[in-house]
């Protein structure tokens, strides 16, 4: 965190924070991935977490001070399943934190799928230690967008 730089807080998401939590996937999505085809619809996006992602899964959340949530975290057992900043606060340190709780929580290791043309994820995931293990045709995800599975291990 740099000077003048509110401080963020991780924690568990509850309930409240479904909305918030997709709300940062969906714009932090349109930022990174604006040629990938998504194919759920923004509703169905907030009903994912607020049915699924939060109450069924490990989400966490970042919270600014004196701001919303502007980053989520969701962690599926050893997949690292979610991870997404709002724009404005990606280069800020906090995927790196949010990528230490993860590997916290999952000492064992962690594997994480992301698409092959997100090259700034791949970067910043090898930069974690993840190594790139497969990749696919994207016939196996919903976007039908080739993609490239990671994996960690301590």
């Amino acid at each position: 965190m740099t000077a003048g730089e509110r401080p963020v807080t991780l924690r568990r998401a509850h309930a409240v924070d479904a909305a918030a939590a997709a709300g940062v996937w969906l714009r932090s999505f349109a930022a990174a991935l604006p040629d990938v085809v998504r194919p759920r619809s923004d509703e169905e996006v907030r009903d994912y977490f607020r049915h699924v992602l939060v109450p069924l899964r490990e989400t966490w959340v970042a919270e600014a001070a004196g701001e919303n949530v502007v980053g989520v975290l969701v962690l599926d057992g050893a997949e690292l399943d979610q991870l997404y900043l709002e724009p404005g606060w990606r280069g800020r340190g906090l995927g790196d934190r949010f990528v230490a709780l993860a590997k916290e929580r999952s000492p064992v290791g962690l594997s994480l799928w992301t698409f092959q043309v997100n090259a700034p994820a791949h970067r910043f995931y090898e930069r974690h230690g993840f190594t790139a293990v497969e990749h696919t045709d994207g016939s196996g995800n919903e976007e039908r967008e080739p993609d490239v599975r990671y994996r960690w291990r301590p």
